[in-house]
């Protein structure tokens, strides 16, 4: 499947801003089930970009500003997916697994949660695969989707106890249950191709991956109830979303930020024309 992908997020300071420091995680990477056949990150504002990749492999590009009123960041390109039945193969793995069983304060699990996965674990008996689904499925019925409650700062417990939250949020319940089961389990950032033929996006996407032995890291969409497939455009890992956020940062003076984030996510044809998935 060929996408056509395009990220802008804009900031605006009032009054301006005397200084800032962003870091950039929008860069996708190749692998089996991915190839970037076109990228690139255009900056409004003259500016410092520097490119390296951080602890986990993820392409981050930091950038370094002077007194600014307004920044957007637009990326933009073209990648080539394709369906590997949610299994992750040919990427750069710099750390054994068990890393990804540490906890962080957004991935810490509550009593009601340890028993959420007891319960789930004694189910399944041995099948580790089989209780990542059943997880998988459990937190996405748990779950009301809703961007008004939660925020980029909310935990797996609080979005667990209110029912309610966006994919980042699903994602964190996932990777705090699988690690808490004995499961690595890492936070994705990226992009995801709607089935319903909506294009335009609020936000991207995320997701987990879980490790299982013999088959290696799995993908794992409980937003959506499914496992990665070629819809699915990886970009960053991290131990949670602060470890994979598409832009984080630091400015210095200014007053009030105001943050609008606009995503286009669609299916390309070779010929040009645009289509859409259908499941």
């Amino acid at each position: 499947m060929r996408l056509r992908i395009a990220h802008s997020t804009r900031y605006r300071y009032e009054p301006p801003a005397t200084g800032l420091i962003q870091i950039l995680r929008m860069t996708p990477g190749d692998h089996d089930g991915q190839y970037v056949a076109e990228w690139q990150i255009d900056v409004s504002a003259d500016s410092r970009l520097d490119v390296h990749q951080d602890a986990f492999g993820n392409v981050t590009h930091v950038l370094t500003l002077g007194p600014i009123a307004d920044l957007t960041i637009h990326v933009e390109g073209l990648i080539e997916t394709h369906d590997t039945g949610g299994m992750l193969r040919g990427t750069d793995e710099r750390f054994p697994p068990g890393l990804f069983l540490r906890s962080t304060p957004l991935t810490r699990v509550n009593p009601a949660m340890a028993a959420f996965v007891r319960e789930l674990r004694a189910e399944a008996d041995d099948d580790l695969l089989g209780f990542l689904h059943a997880l998988m499925v459990q937190i996405n019925e748990h779950m009301t989707f809703d961007e008004d409650p939660t925020n980029s700062g909310t935990s797996a417990i609080e979005a667990f106890g209110l029912k309610r939250g966006v994919c980042q949020d699903y994602a964190h319940i996932f990777i705090a249950c699988a690690r808490n089961g004995g499961i690595p389990a890492r936070f994705v950032s990226g992009h995801f191709l709607r089935s319903d033929g909506v294009i335009n996006q609020q936000a991207g996407h995320a997701w987990a991956e879980a490790y299982v032995p013999d088959l290696g890291w799995v993908g794992f969409d409980p937003a959506n109830g499914i496992c990665i497939t070629d819809a699915h455009a990886r970009v960053a890992i991290g131990l949670d979303y602060l470890g994979a956020a598409p832009v984080r940062g630091t400015r210095y003076g200014g007053g009030m930020e105001t943050l609008s984030v606009a995503v286009k996510v669609e299916q390309v044809a070779r010929s040009g024309q645009s289509q859409f998935q259908s499941r």
